[in-house]
This record gives structure tokens, sequence and C-alpha cells, in this order.
């Protein structure tokens, strides 16, 4: 947060902020394509010792702004567990429609913005594999309770 990224949270640990039951080990994160974003994600990102999850240690990545233009999604480990972070989600919209419509909600006494629930829904059918489908049906149930509801 104090790096000040412009980013919303997405992926299962915003399905468990919005009532999912759901289990994750990973961070997923939406953010701004906007050069000065995109610095100070780079300045977050090293600060946590993010390296590209998966990749064989002589891949050619610099970890600053220019890297992560070159890029849209990228999955990291870090000192504190796996970050994914995505300037295009499978199945969102535009980041401005997807922050307009993204709650904001008390996460560690840190206000977050948590992707809405029918953009969640949408993300995890566009990804296709079984336990996304699953967790879309999850939200949608969720989604339907909230809405019969008037939440």
């Amino acid at each position: 947060m104090r790096h000040g990224v412009d980013f919303v949270l997405i992926g299962g640990i915003a399905a468990i902020v919005l009532g999912s039951s759901y289990s994750t080990s990973d961070l997923d994160v939406a953010y701004a394509r906007d050069r000065a974003n995109i610095e100070r994600l780079a300045e977050a990102l090293r600060e946590l010792g993010a390296t590209l999850r998966g990749a064989p240690p002589d891949i050619p990545f610099r970890l600053d702004a220019d890297g992560l233009e070159a890029g849209l999604n990228f999955t990291f480990t870090t000192r504190r567990g796996d970050l994914d972070v995505f300037g295009e989600p499978a199945g969102a919209p535009a980041y401005e429609e997807l922050k307009r419509r993204a709650s904001v909600e008390q996460i560690g006494g840190v206000e977050i913005r948590v992707a809405s629930i029918d953009h969640l829904i949408a993300m995890k059918q566009a990804a296709g594999r079984e336990k996304d489908r699953l967790l879309a049906s999850q939200l949608q149930a969720l989604s339907d309770a909230l809405r019969r509801r008037g939440g």
C-alpha cells in the first residue's frame, strides 16, 4: 500500500473476501497499465524480492517498469508468497471498469479494492480450468443468494 500501486484484488482471495469458502495459496491482482503505476508496481515487487515463478533462472527478465511494460500478465514468487499480476485478466472488462465496479473492503486494516462478484465469475469462467469453473459456480450461487436478500 505504501507504494501507491493502483490495483484491484481478483482471484481466489477476492472470492473469499466476498464470502466464498474457496481455498487458495496465491494472491491475484489486476493493475493499471499507466507508466507511473507500472513504476510503482516494479518498486513494490523488487522490495518483495519477486522472481518469475516457474521460469528457468537463465531467462532474462528485468524487474523494472520496462520489463513489466513488455508483458501483461506475470506470475511471481515473493518472500510473502505467490503473487500473480494481470494487466488484462481473461474475462475481465477494461481496468477502469473493473476498478469502477469494485467494492472497497477493509482487509487487515487496509482499504483494498475487490473485484465485483460478477466480474470474478466472468474471469473464472474465462479461465476454463475445472477448479475455476467450480469457483464460478459457487460464486454464482453466492451472487444469487445475495440478490434474493437484496444485497
